[in-house]
């Protein structure tokens, strides 16, 4: 039980900085913070399938008849790290994309400028002429 305990604060303080990190404006620490959450889950993923120790492989052909490991969990962690990987992928080019362009990787910056295809605002002699 006290394994459990110790997996479950991890869990609860790699969210916090993750949350914390997502948080802010650069985004960089963005991608940080989503490394560390998907990272995160992946372990309480893991702390919520059970204690691995004293059960048996899970192969159909178990002679002893005893309790086998949930496989499942071990394949949605497996699955979830490769969507991860991809999103992260992404993500940094996302963040390449808006660095070249935009020559910053601040968000409150990026925010405040105006955007490449948004159409000029009209100036009052434009719309006395119409």
């Amino acid at each position: 039980m006290n394994v459990q305990l110790d997996t479950a604060l991890l869990v609860g303080l790699m969210v916090g900085v993750a949350v914390w990190l997502i948080l802010h404006r650069g985004f960089v620490r963005i991608l940080f913070g989503f490394l560390l959450l998907s990272n995160a889950v992946n372990l309480g993923i893991l702390a919520v399938s059970g204690d691995p120790s004293k059960r048996a492989a899970p192969v159909v052909d178990v002679a002893g008849g005893g309790t086998m490991v949930d496989p499942l969990p071990q394949a949605l962690i497996l699955t979830a790290i490769v969507i991860g990987f991809g999103v992260l992928a992404y993500l940094v080019f996302l963040f390449y994309r808006l660095f070249v362009d935009n020559d910053t990787a601040d968000l409150e910056t990026l925010a405040e400028a105006p955007e490449a295809g948004a159409a000029p605002p009209l100036d009052d002699k434009k719309e006395a002429a119409r």
